[in-house]
């Protein structure tokens, strides 16, 4: 399904692209060829249910005329975003009464339901280098959760153990309660994953693209076409869905790569820089419909980007990873305000502009270059991706 670029060496397994395709073969090997109408898939119903994160104001002054109006925009397509969504994606309607039930109704699922994602201890290597070194993570069910840090910190790494990419020993992950390294295929029916290599081949149509999707997922014949529409009305490219992919705007075609992982209503969406490359108010649209469907159906999101606003207006929580390890974990507000305690602590000055989560960022990366992690292949794959989506 990824479209492989020339010359662009093959075998390492530190090269993305290259085993994001591997494994989409071998996944389509397993699952593409079971076609059975009476196999159950998973419904994006059974997940417990959150609300919405809203968009947070941190300034603690007025808000000026102009963003005020800005914002009321921004707002009025989110709305209009999740009506759409809640008309066209499986598990919608199901999903609008129990966030009416309101906090009881939350709290008994919390109880029942496992952690969306658990990491205990996990490590990966790369010859003599850890990519990942002791890394412990909670993600609950029903959060927007960002896994931030610099190049090299791991974040792609862990995904790619969590989404069973990358063969880890048995205890260290599970998803909501499987554990990849003896029952792939079940953890595999439980997410949607969008990498941060493109996944949409320009040759095909948006509809042919999430068509081949939901084959490889195992989505039922009798069922195939009419989710296949659903994904594509919940992100906005019904109209333009039997067009080739490669006339596709930068926003359009993570979108259409949106579409291919909610076709088969997973209970996790995992997104490898969902953004990347994009313009501010591309990046705007492909955030309204990720929160409008997970809003609309309580599913799970776990996000890696670089955009620190993205970050402090859309996740309930984050994680800051260097070298490996969580340095830093909470809410957006959490951990703005430990670094302004840890400033005042330090001698710094009590008045003046209240910490960023990207001062944040910089706090536990520090600001020299790290060195020592991420090569000439993984800069040379972010870019292919950012000038084919800009």
């Amino acid at each position: 399904m990824t479209n492989d670029i020339p010359g662009e060496p093959a075998g390492d397994a530190r090269d993305t692209a290259d085993a994001e395709a591997g494994d989409t073969r071998d996944t389509r090997d397993t699952r593409g060829a079971r076609d059975t109408p009476d196999e159950p898939v998973h419904d994006a119903r059974d997940t417990a249910d959150a609300p919405a994160p809203g968009i947070r104001d941190t300034s603690g002054e007025p808000e000026p005329a102009c963003e005020a109006e800005a914002r009321s925009a921004r707002e009025a397509t989110a709305r209009a975003v999740r009506e759409t969504t809640a008309r066209t994606v499986p598990g919608a309607a199901a999903a609008a009464p129990r966030e009416a039930a309101g906090g009881p109704v939350r709290d008994e699922r919390a109880r029942t339901v496992p952690d969306a994602v658990t990491c205990a201890g996990l490590v990966y290597a790369f010859g003599g280098t850890r990519a990942v070194d002791g890394l412990d993570l909670t993600v609950r069910p029903g959060e927007v959760f960002g896994l931030l840090g610099p190049n090299g910190a791991g974040k792609t790494t862990a995904i790619r153990c969590i989404t069973t990419l990358l063969p880890v020993p048995a205890g260290m992950v599970r998803v909501f309660g499987h554990d990849p390294a003896g029952d792939r295929m079940a953890v595999r029916r439980l997410l949607g994953y969008v990498p941060q290599q493109l996944s949409a081949d320009a040759a095909l149509t948006g509809r042919e693209n999430v068509t081949l999707f939901a084959r490889v997922f195992d989505v039922r014949r009798r069922e195939r076409a009419a989710r296949v529409a659903q994904a594509l009305a919940a992100v906005g490219l019904a109209e333009a869905a039997d067009r080739l992919a490669k006339t596709y705007s930068g926003g359009m075609v993570r979108r259409l790569e949106l579409a291919q992982a909610l076709v088969s209503a997973p209970r996790l969406l995992i997104l490898d820089e969902p953004t990347i490359g994009l313009d501010p108010i591309a990046r705007t649209g492909v955030w309204e419909h990720i929160d409008a469907v997970r809003a609309a159906t309580g599913m799970t999101v776990l996000v890696t980007t670089h955009y620190m606003d993205e970050a402090d207006q859309y996740c309930d929580r984050v994680a800051l990873l260097h070298r490996g390890r969580v340095r830093a974990l909470g809410t957006p507000a959490e951990l703005r305000q430990g670094l302004g305690e840890r400033r005042r602590a330090r001698g710094g000055p009590a008045a003046g502009a209240p910490p960023t989560l990207e001062d944040v960022f910089r706090d536990v990366a520090g600001s020299g270059l790290d060195d020592t992690t991420g090569d000439f292949r993984d800069v040379r794959s972010t870019r292919r991706t950012a000038h084919r989506v800009g």
